[in-house]
C-alpha cells in the first residue's frame, strides 16, 4: 500500500511538470513562412526574401481590400545581413508576428550566389535551425534572382511554392527532364565523395516587374510566370552549369529517376514520326575495378512503354516492325545517356554516381583516386551504356489512322 502511495505521488508530480505550456505559441502570433529566397548583394551580403501567407486571404475566396480588390494569398519581406540568423532576427522588425519556418516547404537560390559564393555555407544554418525542414524542396533561380521567383504570384495555386512544388512533381512524372530535390538529398551529396549534387532550376517567363501583382494572375495569358527550365549542375558545392534537353533527361535516365517520359523516333525517311512512351524503367551503375588505370562503368537501362504517336503507316501488328521500333527507341535512350555523359566529363564533375560505384566495386583503389576523382580519373573512365526497350501496348489501335486515309 505504501509504494501504491509513493507511485500516485509521483504521478501527481510529474503531470504538474508535463502539463507546462512555457514553449507555447498561439497561431495569431506566428508568420506561417512558405518559401524562402535567397540572393547575393553586389557587396557580397546575403539578401533573404521571406515568402509569408496570409491565412484569412488563402481560406475561401480572399478578403476584399480597401478599393474592393483581391489582397494577395502571400506577402513577401526582404532583409540583408552578412548571415541568415542576423537577417532572420532584423526581419523582426518588419512585422507583428514571429517568423514560424516548419512549414517553409521551398528554398530558391539566386544563380549568383549559387555560381559565386555556392551553397555549401547556406546549409550550416538551415541544417541547425530545429524548425527548418530537410524535406523542403530546392531549385536554382537560373537566369533571375530568387526574390524574383519568390515575390511572383501564381493562378492555378494561390501560394505560389506550392506552384513550384506541384510543376517540379508533374514534370518529373510526366516529361523526365527536371527533379524533386529535397534539401537532405543536396547535403549528403555535398559531403559524400564520388557524386556532386544536380538541383531543378527556374525562371521567370514574361515580365518580371508585374509578376508580384494581383491584375497579373487575372489575365487569362498572365504578364509573368514561372518555369521549370532545367538542372543546375554543381562541383564543389559551387554551380558550374544548367543541363538541359536530350542531356538532361539522359542524366535523369543514368540516375534511375525516369517515371514517365516520351521518346520521339525516326521511322524511314519522317523524322520523329513514332513516339514511345515510357512508363517503367530500371536503371543500374556498376563498376569494374582492377586498379587506378583499369577501371570500367556499365549503365544498363531496361524501359517498358506503350506507342503513343505513329505519324506514318506503319503495321503495328506485325512483330517484326514492333522489334524494328524497340531498337530505335533504344538507340534514342542511348544518345541522350551519352550526350549527358559526355556533357558531365567536359564539365569534370561526376553528377552521375560514377564515383560511388567505383567505391563500392574496390574501396581501397577509391582510396588512391578520390582526390583527383573529378578533374583526372572521371574524364576518362570507360563507359558501357546497354538499353533494353520493351513495347507493351500499342494504345487502342494498331493500325495507324493514315493507314485508313491511304488505303
Amino acid at each position: 500500500m505504501k509504494i501504491k502511495h509513493l507511485a500516485m505521488s509521483a504521478m501527481f508530480v510529474s503531470m504538474i511538470f508535463l502539463s507546462g505550456c512555457w514553449s507555447n505559441q498561439e497561431l495569431p502570433d506566428l508568420a506561417m513562412v512558405s518559401a524562402i529566397g535567397i540572393d547575393q548583394t553586389e557587396n557580397g551580403k546575403y539578401a533573404v526574401t521571406i515568402q509569408v501567407i496570409n491565412p484569412g486571404n488563402v481560406a475561401g475566396e480572399g478578403k476584399q481590400g480597401a478599393g474592393g480588390s483581391e489582397s494577395p494569398p502571400v506577402t513577401t519581406y526582404t532583409e540583408t545581413g552578412d548571415n541568415l540568423v542576423e537577417i532572420s532576427r532584423k526581419a523582426s522588425t518588419k512585422m507583428s508576428r514571429q517568423l514560424y519556418y516548419a512549414h517553409a516547404n521551398l528554398i530558391v537560390i539566386g544563380e549568383k550566389l549559387a555560381k559565386e559564393e555556392g551553397v555549401r555555407k547556406l546549409f550550416d544554418a538551415l541544417e541547425r535551425d530545429p524548425e527548418f525542414r530537410t524535406t523542403a524542396n530546392i531549385v536554382i533561380a537560373h537566369k533571375s534572382r530568387a526574390s524574383d521567383i519568390v515575390d511572383t504570384l501564381t493562378s492555378l495555386d494561390k501560394i505560389p511554392s506550392n506552384k513550384i512544388i506541384k510543376t517540379l512533381k508533374t514534370t518529373e512524372k510526366a516529361w523526365g527532364e527536371h527533379l524533386v530535390v529535397e534539401t537532405r538529398e543536396v547535403l549528403s551529396k555535398l559531403v559524400s565523395p564520388g557524386q556532386n549534387p544536380v538541383i531543378t532550376s527556374f525562371g521567370m517567363v514574361g515580365d518580371s516587374g508585374k509578376g508580384d501583382t494581383i491584375e497579373s494572375i487575372q489575365a487569362t495569358n498572365p504578364q509573368s510566370r514561372l518555369e521549370a527550365n532545367g538542372l543546375a549542375v554543381f562541383k564543389e558545392g559551387q554551380m558550374i552549369e544548367v543541363m538541359k534537353g536530350e542531356a538532361a533527361k539522359g542524366l535523369i535516365w543514368v540516375l534511375d529517376k525516369i517515371q514517365s517520359t516520351a521518346v520521339s523516333v525516326d521511322w524511314k525517311e519522317e523524322k520523329e514520326a513514332v513516339v514511345y512512351q515510357a512508363v517503367r524503367q530500371h536503371t543500374s551503375v556498376a563498376a569494374d575495378v582492377q586498379d587506378n588505370t583499369k577501371m570500367k562503368v556499365s549503365v544498363e537501362v531496361e524501359a517498358e512503354g506503350d506507342i503513343g504517336e505513329v505519324q506514318v503507316p506503319v503495321d503495328l501488328k506485325d512483330p517484326h516492325i514492333i522489334m524494328e521500333l524497340e531498337a530505335l527507341a533504344e538507340k534514342e535512350i542511348k544518345k541522350s545517356i551519352i550526350s549527358s555523359i559526355n556533357q558531365a566529363k567536359e564539365l569534370q564533375t561526376d553528377i552521375l554516381g560514377f564515383g560511388e560505384a567505383v567505391y563500392r566495386a574496390n574501396p581501397d583503389v577509391w582510396k588512391e583516386v578520390k582526390q583527383d576523382w573529378d578533374e583526372t580519373y572521371f574524364p576518362e573512365i570507360e563507359v558501357d551504356v546497354t538499353v533494353d526497350a520493351f513495347i507493351r501496348r500499342t494504345g487502342l489501335r494498331n493500325e495507324p489512322f493514315l493507314s485508313n486515309l491511304e488505303s
